[in-house]
């Protein structure tokens, strides 16, 4: 009688588990091939985007900063937004609230943001602050007239000084405001800086124009050389082509430098200068490597008579992978910040992430002419107000 019993209860038991067992498989089954249908239909996609994950949101629902001077100069940074305007540099959070303001004495702001760490220069004149988590963390008075900034992830800072008996000079400070050493460039002209990740090396991407044809070089300063030898301190110089015009170089992850010419982008690694993207007479309207990891193109296609669609090529730097996203839109602007891609579309921004996925769509009344953004956060800027996108 009791094993009669206890077979009836092991029955009831197993029963039970193999019904638990059959509806977790059909939940994964559907869950499996809800995915595989958002991966593969546009259509679904865009239906899942905009009804379920909410991804598109439009002018009236988002938070909003009002600004009081047209003058008044916008950044993001972190998760945060700055307005400056008359000395006063007042940072909100992405609720539009207040965090902090301080004191900044610039007018006509360089701004350049990495990680937490922002820093603000007066461009033409001598004053740079750098912000660390709402708060100045060491401020300089430089001698000459600053022209270029770059700050890396770590806080350290690259500054570019023209205005001397130099054709520029270059100021690299530590994440302390100590100052490292100044690097002395006295005919090439200087188009872009960057400092490595594992604040290592500087990179110079200079322009000689003194020739019948044009010569871009990229020179890489060891920062430990420097701050002993700066004269000898220059431990790589890499030539482009004849005529390649250098406008743009960045260090990504594990020191390898991305190189943008006018038609063309190459990646420096391990002393191998490697053409990553060749651009010929493809149609392409805008490109940045101002990403993590990666680099990226927009190319008109025309998709009827008075119609194009824009295709956005997303190359990864560290394998080579091809990521595409397409839009419906003539894309006029984008703007690019570590992980995040942002496509002006007149009255739309669609934001996309590096894996070619949108990560929010914002739908305007209006003409949309100056965006903000950088990884959490970005502002849509109007004449007297700031629309907050929550990244």
């Amino acid at each position: 009688m009791v094993d009669f019993w206890n077979e009836e209860k092991l029955k009831k038991i197993n029963k039970r588990k193999v019904v638990i067992i059959v509806l977790i498989v059909i939940v994964a089954l559907i869950a499996l091939s809800m995915v595989i249908v958002y991966n593969t239909s546009p259509d679904f996609r865009e239906w899942v985007d905009v009804n379920i994950l909410g991804k598109q949101v439009s002018q009236d629902s988002v938070a909003t900063i009002d600004i009081e001077s047209e003058t008044a100069k916008i950044c993001a940074f972190n998760k945060s937004i700055g307005v400056l305007n008359k000395n006063k540099f007042t940072i909100y959070n992405s609720s539009g609230g207040k965090d902090s303001t301080l004191d900044i004495e610039i007018t006509n702001p360089i701004f350049c943001s990495s990680n937490r760490f922002l820093a603000i220069a007066e461009k033409g004149g001598q004053k740079i602050y750098v912000i660390e988590d709402r708060k100045i963390s060491w401020e300089a008075q430089i001698e000459g007239e600053i022209s270029q900034l770059h700050i890396n992830k770590n806080g350290y800072v690259a500054v570019v000084i023209s205005g001397t008996s130099y054709k520029s000079v270059i100021n690299l400070f530590d994440n302390n405001g100590k100052s490292l050493f100044k690097k002395f460039l006295s005919s090439t002209r200087l188009t872009d800086i960057s400092i490595s990740n594992d604040n290592r090396f500087l990179a110079l991407a200079e322009v000689d124009t003194s020739g019948t044809i044009i010569q871009s070089n990229i020179k890489i300063i060891s920062v430990e050389k420097a701050q002993s030898d700066p004269e000898n301190s220059m431990i790589k110089t890499y030539q482009g082509n004849g005529n390649d015009l250098i406008t743009n170089i960045k260090y990504q992850n594990n020191n390898k430098l991305v190189c943008m010419y006018d038609n063309s982008i190459h990646i420096i690694d391990n002393d191998n200068d490697e053409v990553l993207v060749k651009y010929d007479d493809q149609k392409i309207t805008a490109t940045s490597i101002e990403l993590s990891n990666n680099v990226v193109n927009v190319k008109e296609q025309s998709s009827g008579l008075f119609t194009a669609d824009s295709i956005v090529n997303i190359i990864s730097t560290e394998n080579k992978n091809l990521k595409t996203y397409t839009t419906d839109e003539v894309t006029k602007e984008i703007y690019t910040y570590e992980n995040i891609i942002a496509l002006n579309l007149g009255s739309e921004i669609e934001f996309l992430n590096t894996d070619g996925w949108l990560v929010k769509r914002f739908i305007s009344k209006q003409e949309i002419t100056n965006v903000v953004i950088s990884n959490s956060i970005a502002g849509i800027v109007y004449r007297d107000k700031i629309e907050i996108i929550n990244l």
